[in-house]
Formats: structure tokens, C-alpha cells, sequence
């Protein structure tokens, strides 16, 4: 796997992915940048999200549950000090519609987060991680 990554201007940068999918990262006017794009950590949270998704979306399928949509909301935060490392970390997972249990939606959620997720596993050491979930 890999990435470039490629200074636009000021704080502005492009991130390449090696299939060619790009994302803007940014930072805030006060630093130099225009916020026209998430900062580094955003997206650090957003590959969370995206990977459990995947998981559980993956998991459910496998338990014959069939969600009509799936909504996660991450909440962090983050040391006072530098680096300003997360701390905490808790991922909500909604599932809307469709057919799906409460009690197999939260063993997909506790198998993504404790077995699947790599993006989970590799923040795990050094953040404290929780989940919660709900049927909707």
C-alpha cells in the first residue's frame, strides 16, 4: 500500500492513493491553511469509521441481517499537550431500517472492534476505545 502526498499550497495538500483516489487535507486559516479539506486527524477518524463500517456491514450480511442504511459517529478526544494524540475514542453505529437484531448488530459491532477492525486494533495499545450501538 502506499500514498503521495503532494503540497498544493499554504497548508493544502493532495493525497494520492495508489489506485489513484484523491483527498485534500487541510488546515485551518490560522496556520496558513484555507479549510478546504479535513486535518490529518479527521482522517485518521474517518479510515475508523470506514474500516468498522465495512466490517460490520460485512458481518451482518454474513448473519442474514439486512440493514436498509448504516450510520456511524465517531467522538474523540485528544491530549492537551504534544503531540495531541487522541485519548479516547467512541464509535456509535446506527443501523436504519431494514431487518436487523439489536443483540447480532452488537455482536458485529464487538467483533469489528475487538477482532477486525485494523484501524481499531492499531489505535487500541495507546487509545481507550468504546462502541455503542443501536437499532433505529
Amino acid at each position: 500500500m502506499e500514498i503521495k502526498l503532494k503540497r498544493v499550497e499554504g497548508m493544502q495538500f493532495d493525497c494520492v492513493s495508489g489506485v489513484g483516489h484523491t483527498v485534500r487535507i487541510d488546515g485551518p486559516p490560522s496556520i496558513g491553511g484555507t479549510d478546504t479539506g479535513p486535518r490529518p486527524m479527521e482522517m485518521v477518524l474517518m479510515g475508523l469509521a470506514g474500516c468498522s463500517a465495512v466490517d460490520i456491514l460485512m458481518i451482518l450480511g454474513k448473519q442474514r441481517q439486512n440493514p436498509a442504511d448504516v450510520e456511524l459517529t465517531v467522538t474523540a478526544e485528544r491530549a492537551d499537550a504534544v503531540p495531541a494524540v487522541f485519548t479516547k475514542i467512541n464509535i456509535h453505529i446506527d443501523c436504519i431500517g431494514g431487518e436487523v437484531s439489536l443483540k447480532k448488530l452488537e455482536k458485529a459491532c464487538e467483533l469489528s472492534m475487538e477482532k477486525y477492525c485494523s484501524v481499531s486494533k492499531m489505535l487500541e495499545p495507546t487509545v481507550e476505545m468504546t462502541h455503542t450501538c443501536d437499532v433505529k
